[in-house]
């Protein structure tokens, strides 16, 4: 990342040391949260078996991807308040708290004891850090990416700010490289503690940020704003209470950062969810097969922010939401097809139907891990959703018993809510082996089997996705630069940039994971992400200005004038 923006010319004579520092800082700070952000995405699975223990395990994953998400719902808080902070007393010593919260956090996460050994008390700490990572986070993106911007020639911002746009894909290389060297170095015993050494080597990049960070002066651009008093006294005022500005940041979330923000996680996060909890592919060549398409798609970002400066940042961003919404679907089949070819031969020569009443159905969600799933309908779904077989459904009259009908057969469940506990037992125990049976015997793998793998193709679809991860977050930052004042910029960027990210996109893979789970199609879910991109698609499409042509001097002064 250091190479990437320290070589950045300014304006004028070229940009200083002190200048390239700031810069510097501000991105690995960047790369700070892609690193946890992909380390705790990537061992979700893990993490819900040593915090989530008390629940079954849909919920627990579920459970999981929500303590994933709950960083991700705090974020514009963060943004308010460090952004406003930010604006009031000084970059430098903004960067320096939600750095230390940032590292710290995720350090607690490495040595946090598991459910099993402190009880509740696990999983609310993790949450806890969670949300503590998340304020922090809400006050990095901001800063970055408006002083680079500022400090581009014009014409330039596009090609400038897309070099930001690259450190997520440095952190997660780093948080892939560091998990695939711990899993080969110690074996089994990294499902055990060893998944802690990738949190707890996180102390390394905190030395280095905070010791990077003290060495700063205040960013040149505050302190010429602090001397010409030209800094905005009352940030959140100007920002979100001026409808003039207010109707601006409302147009960026939902005709803009919404759209970005579902195509990136689909495409940088989803995709290794479905990779591995759908499936089943073994994890260490799911995160490979990621990372290259990562590495082949990474100097797309850089072409797609160039690029928007010659022919617009709005037109790119749009063209890469249309695309995602119309080609999603096929590619996920794809993926499919040559990453489990046995699934989904067996789901196309023999489906699996479940016949049931609708009201004898429950969401396969148990939040307390008390419910008890024992509906006929709820019996046959417990095991679908346990062994991530997709299915269809087929409403029945009220009172017919639930059946799974795989191919040819036909599996009866049982009722039983009035059964004993230990006749229930038994009676699961009989219906799971039945229907287990079925299952096998029609061609539905208990997991993916990696010489059939056809990594090529799986390579090709997973960049597809990436690349329209780098339309649209390619050009982003410098269209969000240029459609705020310099004096209310960081706070008003920041808060659709988080909302959209955090909101929108953070809870992607919650939603569309629970959306899975409740129907049992497991392409359900990405009805999610292609409805949020049609939305920015059109909303931007028909309200969003075109800024890059726009020179930032004259909309500061005529902003400073207005």
């Amino acid at each position: 990342a250091e190479s990437n923006v320290a070589n950045v010319p300014s304006k004028g004579t070229g940009i200083t040391k002190e200048e390239r520092m700031v810069i510097f800082a501000s991105s690995l700070g960047t790369v700070f949260e892609w690193y946890d952000f992909y380390l705790y995405g990537s061992l979700a699975a893990i993490i819900s078996a040593q915090f989530f223990k008390a629940v079954n395990e849909t919920t627990s994953f579920i459970f999981a991807l929500l303590a994933f998400a709950a960083g991700f719902a705090v974020r514009p808080f963060g943004a308010i308040f460090f952004g406003r902070l930010g604006d009031l007393i000084g970059r430098k010593y903004t960067f320096l708290v939600t750095i230390l919260i940032m590292g710290g956090s995720t350090a607690i996460v490495g040595m946090l004891p598991s459910q099993a050994t402190i009880g509740i008390a696990a999983p609310i700490i993790l949450i806890g850090m969670r949300l503590l990572q998340g304020l922090a986070l809400g006050g990095e993106y901001g800063g970055a990416a408006t002083y680079v911007a500022e400090h581009a020639p014009d014409g330039k911002r596009g090609a400038f700010t897309s070099w930001i746009q690259t450190t997520a894909t440095v952190g997660l290389f780093l948080s892939l490289f560091v998990i695939l060297g711990c899993r080969l170095a110690l074996g089994p015993a990294f499902e055990v503690w060893g998944w802690r050494i990738p949190f707890l080597l996180s102390i390394v990049l905190l030395a280095v940020s905070v010791y990077i960070r003290l060495q700063l002066n205040e960013s040149p651009v505050f302190k010429r704003m602090k001397s010409e008093g030209k800094s905005s006294k009352a940030p959140l005022t100007e920002s979100f209470l001026r409808w003039g500005n207010l109707k601006v940041v409302l147009l960026v979330l939902f005709g803009g950062v919404a759209g970005q923000g579902v195509v990136w996680y689909t495409g940088m996060f989803y995709e290794l969810f479905f990779l591995l909890q759908t499936l089943k592919l073994e994890a260490q060549t799911a995160n490979i097969l990621v990372a290259v398409a990562l590495v082949l798609a990474t100097p797309f970002f850089i072409v797609f922010g160039t690029l928007s400066d010659k022919i617009g940042r709005k037109r790119i961003i749009m063209a890469g939401c249309l695309l995602a919404a119309l080609t999603y679907f096929p590619i996920f089949k794809a993926l499919t097809k040559y990453a489990n070819p046995a699934i989904f031969t067996a789901a196309a020569t023999s489906p699996v139907v479940v016949t049931a009443n609708e009201d004898d159905c429950s969401v396969q969600f148990d939040p307390i891990g008390k419910r008890k799933f024992t509906s006929s309908c709820d019996v046959a779904k417990a095991y679908l959703a346990k062994k991530a077989i997709p299915y269809s459904n087929v409403n029945a009259p009220a009172g017919t018993v639930a059946s799974v009908k795989v191919g040819e057969t036909v599996i009866s469940s049982f009722p039983g809510t009035e059964l004993p506990p230990a006749e229930f037992k038994a009676k699961a125990a009989e219906f799971d082996k039945a229907l287990g049976g079925a299952i096998t015997a029609a061609g539905y793998p208990a997991k993916a089997d990696m010489s059939q793998v056809n990594k090529p193709m799986v390579v090709l679809l997973l960049w597809i996705l990436a690349i329209y991860v780098t339309m649209v977050y390619g050009p982003i930052a410098a269209w969000l630069v240029e459609l705020f004042p310099a004096r209310i910029r960081y706070t008003s960027m920041s808060l659709p940039y988080h909302i959209g990210n955090g909101w929108f996109g953070g809870f992607l893979p919650t939603i569309a994971f629970a959306m899975v789970a409740a129907t049992g199609d497991i392409y359900f879910g990405l009805w999610y992400p292609i409805g949020i991109a049609v939305m920015t698609f059109v909303i931007g499409s028909l309200f969003m200005p075109e800024t890059h042509k726009r020179d930032l001097d004259l909309q500061d002064a005529q902003s400073e004038r207005g």
